[in-house]
């Protein structure tokens, strides 16, 4: 635990009482304790390293409806109400996780209230490819220095690692749907 506040800068009272469900962490946190991890925020809160290599912690859906025996692939159906999600305490952002565990890329779909703003460290991104499509509202994403402002059906992929910015600067909200894939560590 020592390492691993020394490495986030998150304190170690912090992440025992995140561990214990005694404080719901932040955006911010979590982005800190997944540089730190070597994780995504997808794969932090699943428990599930993207294709494969962790145990779940998430249960899987009573709901879950199998494909015909002929068929190939995942074969369920997930429903909208069995969709993980998690809700930023500070800023009310929104993460409804819709890939599931065991599939290749994390597909999250994020919801981005006005006036909200999420910033990640650079590390966060060194071992992650990542793709941003808005979907409604207006994202304004800081990716170091350079300020982008993308309107729906706007696309972008995200390069070298550095510090960035999600911030919704209207009055409505941004809804965009956030791709990971895990790079190659050889």
């Amino acid at each position: 635990m020592d390492q691993l506040a020394a490495a986030s800068g998150v304190s170690r009272a912090m992440i025992s009482k995140i561990e214990r469900g005694e404080s719901s962490p932040t955006a911010v946190l979590l982005g800190r304790l997944s540089a730190a991890l070597e994780l995504s925020v997808s794969e932090l809160l699943s428990g599930t390293r993207l294709g494969g290599g962790m145990e779940s912690t998430a249960a899987e859906p009573a709901t879950a409806e199998p494909l015909p025996a002929d068929a190939t692939g995942a074969g369920r159906v997930r429903r909208a109400t069995d969709t993980p999600q998690w809700r930023d305490p500070d800023t009310g952002y929104l993460r409804r996780q819709i890939s599931t565990a065991g599939f290749p890329v994390a597909v999250t779909e994020v919801t981005l209230p006005p006036h909200a703003r999420v910033p990640y460290p650079a590390a966060a991104y060194a071992f992650i490819a990542q793709l941003v499509w808005v979907l409604s509202g207006q994202l304004t994403l800081t990716d170091g220095s350079v300020r982008r402002v993308l309107a729906p059906g706007d696309t972008f992929e995200l390069g070298q690692p550095r510090p960035r910015e999600f911030a919704n600067e209207t009055a409505q909200e941004c809804r965009y749907v956030v791709v990971v894939a895990r790079k190659s560590t050889a």
